[in-house]
């Protein structure tokens, strides 16, 4: 789940994930207002919808906390209702978390110079201008009212099963590098990464079509194993 300032870089790791990752089983929602229909529901409910599948990893560009924060700042939401939605949103996690689901929740802060010189950018591009609009500007004006709703936010939900990860994102490799550290070892603990055994019958097969002895078979899977365990390190 990514959150974070403006230009801060949530669509340049959604884009590298998506290059790494099989598209079958990897899903992104990116997250904006709601629309007539979810507005008459309860907010967190358009994101149940969206939860992963079994073995799926899914990307929020955005997400439920946008109740503590655009909510809040633009006055969507009322006070009783943002207060109150830092419990409802501990309770939603410490569901996901419970039931096996792995929720890793990424905010990438840069500062108001930088913002300021992206904007700038992506302004005098042409290629990047469509990223650009006047709700940016507008946001921007409010950025010591986010700043207060920012603070907030990770004072009341950052949990022990659903921590908070701040990424210092000025430096844009650095940021995507540091992000994608914490998803691999997050996402990654206890996930073996050492390739399937051979199936016997596949084996049997491969023998048969292939013309390939017992001996080729576990040559060659003996070498592809030395070359795998040279690029990831002794640690493999």
């Amino acid at each position: 789940m990514l959150e974070g300032w403006d230009t801060a870089g949530k669509g340049g790791v959604v884009r590298r994930l998506g290059w790494a990752l099989d598209p079958r089983s990897f899903k992104v929602h990116p997250i904006s207002a709601p629309d007539q229909h979810e507005r008459a529901e309860h907010y967190l409910q358009r994101f149940w919808r969206h939860l992963p599948q079994n073995g799926q990893i899914v990307v929020f560009d955005r997400s439920w906390y946008g109740r503590v924060l655009v909510e809040r700042v633009e006055g969507l939401a009322t006070e009783a209702e943002w207060r109150r939605a830092y419990r409802e949103i501990n309770e939603f996690e410490r569901v996901l978390t419970d039931s096996g689901v792995r929720l890793v929740k990424l905010f990438l802060h840069i500062t108001s110079k930088e913002q300021a010189r992206r904007f700038r950018d992506r302004l005098i591009n042409p290629l990047k201008r469509w990223k650009l609009s006047y709700e940016d500007f507008r946001n921007r004006t409010r950025r010591a009212d986010y700043v207060v709703a920012i603070e907030d936010m990770l004072e009341e939900t950052s949990t022990k099963f659903a921590p908070w990860y701040l990424i210092p994102a000025n430096d844009k490799p650095f940021g995507r590098i540091a992000a994608f550290r914490i998803l691999a070892e997050r996402l990654g603990r206890g996930v073996t990464l050492r390739p399937r055994p051979i199936n016997p019958r596949l084996f049997k097969e491969a023998k048969r079509i292939l013309d390939l002895s017992a001996g080729d078979i576990r040559r060659a899977a003996k070498e592809a194993d030395r070359k795998i365990r040279s690029k990831h390190g002794p640690g493999y």
